[in-house]
């Protein structure tokens, strides 16, 4: 506890001393990054397992935010309790990994000190993330994943699908976070605090008292309709009406829906890939997309007031799920088929946390960062083999030819697809579990979504690492340096153990102990033998068996659906709806302000003073005799129109 300090200020460091000087000289930088992530995970095993009261925290600073509210404090700080320690051993042990794995990588890039600048911005941001005392502190933190997001996706500036990306992922996330920002706003209003510690509130709202809450809150949605007050202060918590904690509730949600890429925000995270592929590993696999999870599970006991909120964040968990798995079916770069399972995993997990068992989210974010990070660098070590080709179609014969990259690769997919006993089987049937006990029609389409998961990764597998080469390229491609595959062999390891080391001690005990500071989660009942275990591995047995017969010496793809290859035109409904619709609104406003702003208006007025200006100039002549016919003239009028006219 006495150096935990050192999880913020050794990346943050890092980058300052990069970007402003190191970049310059990429070993330092190198040196500074890499050296900052691996004693940020060394004090992160000691935070783990040293003897640290839980829950507890640091605070550095404790000020009023506002004189109007003296007893409202923000304190800035770190909290340190079960959930908070989990994460960030996965945030600093696979950023770690990603670290090492890009220095061969990024090895003959001119800028790669800049990339690890990039990379220690990530880390801080992150780790901020996972240990913010409250929503303010988190915030700006989210924020901070986003400016380091928008950094590394456009790395390669010059690129203009790159530099695109980036805007668009940038984009993307402000908007959800304005939601984000209304909801803690609007938890602000409720609650009287926005610290995260209250959140838990494990004495107000444990689950034994929610019955008792809900009374309060019937008791105050019929006191909204007698009074004219909108909120309604109890001493033993809050209560208001449920239309307004679901609004809260929903608005925290937008926070997920953007960092997470849930339908209808999923679209940033395909085009992310135009980034270097460790950025894809780090920022889009293993940690900056599982913010938004994480953040749902140490908010959980807000969720809990709001059944229709729950329900909700259940129904976009499930359908981004199935509507991303439909989409990597027909996808060819094997980036972009790797992000779109990203989306469905993801979509597991929101499904999860909405269904009651964000013990079963969290241990399916962990198991989902070893291996899709080793999914991902893997991939990174084939466009590395093939000189930066990314079309599967392009690929081939690869088995024999790059052995170690297969291998780990071949872990990774059998892990995703939840193939017994590899780390994602025991975590994705718990989410199952948990599905089935909340609604069967979530566990159903779960299910297919696992039939799916098998048949894109056995297509991805067939078409890449059999058959024969299609190009020159992959005739004779060459094993990464060890600099890349001992992190995948590390990786590899973790996908393999990650799930039956923790089943053996409990899955859900132990998972719930990170979530024991969330009042009303109680672990869930297992579906039967049949549902729980020979369903889910059914359906993996049969999406790996017809992906094989259907594409097993294929040189093309004998599908061709050209919906889910367009991504359901989704994008170009975007583009043609809210970029168009943009575009038209700025070119009305743009003539508006052209021709009637400044061309009737302004230049009207202008006109019609010149022209005043040039009749009066004559009368000014500067002729005497001119000046007294004029004088003369008007004082005849004047006395003829007093005279004469009355």
């Amino acid at each position: 506890m006495d150096i935990a300090w050192l999880l913020l200020l050794l990346p943050l460091a890092a980058s300052i001393a990069i970007l402003l000087h190191l970049h310059r000289k990429p070993d330092m930088a190198i040196f500074a990054s890499v050296g900052s992530a691996a004693l940020c995970f060394v004090v992160a095993l000691g935070v783990a397992w040293g003897k640290v009261p839980e829950p507890a925290s640091l605070t550095w600073i404790s000020f009023p935010a506002t004189t109007m509210s003296p007893d409202f404090t923000i304190d800035l700080g770190m909290i340190f309790d079960p959930l908070s320690k989990g994460m960030l051993l996965v945030v600093t042990g696979v950023g770690l990994l990603i670290h090492i794995y890009s220095i061969g990588y990024m090895a003959h890039d001119p800028s790669k000190g800049r990339f690890f600048g990039g990379l220690s911005i990530f880390m801080f941001s992150m780790t901020g993330i996972v240990l913010a005392t409250n929503l303010i502190m988190l915030f700006f933190f989210w924020e901070g994943v986003g400016l380091s997001s928008y950094l590394l996706i456009g790395f390669w500036y010059s690129k203009e699908s790159a530099a695109a990306a980036a805007n668009k992922a940038f984009v993307c996330n402000r908007l959800a976070d304005f939601g984000f920002m209304i909801g803690i706003l609007t938890f602000w209003l409720l609650m009287g605090t926005v610290s995260v510690r209250s959140v838990d509130l494990a004495e107000s709202y444990s689950s034994s008292s929610l019955p008792q809450v809900q009374s309060i809150l019937t008791q105050a949605e019929m006191a909204v309709h007698h009074a004219p007050a909108i909120l309604v202060r109890h001493t033993g918590g809050i209560a208001t009406s449920p239309y307004l904690l679901t609004f809260m509730v929903l608005g925290l949600f937008c926070g997920c829906v953007g960092k997470s890429a849930m339908v209808p925000f999923h679209v940033w995270l395909p085009d992310a890939m135009e980034g270097p592929t460790p950025v894809s590993a780090l920022i889009h696999a293993a940690t900056m997309v599982a913010a938004g999870v994480y953040m749902l599970c140490r908010i959980y006991p807000l969720l809990l007031l709001s059944p229709a909120g729950m329900f909700i964040i259940a129904i976009i968990g499930c359908f981004t799920a199935i509507f991303a798995a439909l989409i990597a079916v027909q996808q060819n770069d094997i980036k972009r088929i790797l992000a779109y399972s990203t989306l469905s995993q993801l979509g597991y997990m929101v499904m999860a946390v909405g269904c009651g068992g964000p013990d079963a989210a969290m241990f399916h974010l962990t198991t989902h960062a070893f291996f899709k990070a080793l999914l991902f660098l893997a991939a990174g070590s084939v466009i590395h083999a093939l000189h930066e080709e990314q079309d599967i179609w392009r690929m081939g014969g690869l088995v024999k030819k790059i052995p170690l990259t297969f291998w780990t690769f071949a872990i990774g997919m059998l892990a995703l697809i939840g193939c017994p006993p590899f780390a994602g089987f025991f975590s994705k049937d718990y989410v199952l579990s948990v599905a089935y006990a909340y609604h069967p029609g979530f566990y159903w389409v779960g299910v297919i979504t696992a039939f799916l998961t098998a048949f894109y990764m056995t297509r991805l597998m067939v078409v890449t690492f059999w058959g024969s080469a299609r190009t020159p390229a992959a005739e004779h491609p060459h094993e990464s340096p060890p600099i890349m595959t001992v992190p995948l062999v590390i990786l590899a390891v973790l996908s393999v153990i990650g799930g039956w080391s923790i089943a053996g001690f409990g899955i859900q005990d132990h998972f719930h102990q990170w979530t024991t500071t969330l009042p009303g989660n109680v672990p869930i009942p297992e579906a039967n033998f049949f549902l729980g275990k020979i369903v889910p591995i059914a359906v993996v047995i049969l999406g790996v068996g017809s992906a094989y017969l259907l594409y097993w010496g294929r040189n093309s793809d004998p599908l061709n659906i050209n919906v889910l290859a367009q991504k359901f035109y989704i994008d170009e409904i975007y583009d043609r709806s809210l970029v168009g619709g943009t575009t038209l609104t700025a070119s009305v406003f743009s003539w508006l302000d052209r021709w009637i702003l400044e061309g009737v208006i302004i230049r009207g007025m202008a006109y019609l003073s010149v022209g005043v200006g040039e009749m009066l100039k004559l009368f000014q002549t500067g002729s005497l005799q001119a000046y007294a016919f004029l004088f003369s003239l008007g004082g005849a009028l004047l006395i003829y129109f007093t005279l004469f006219t009355h």
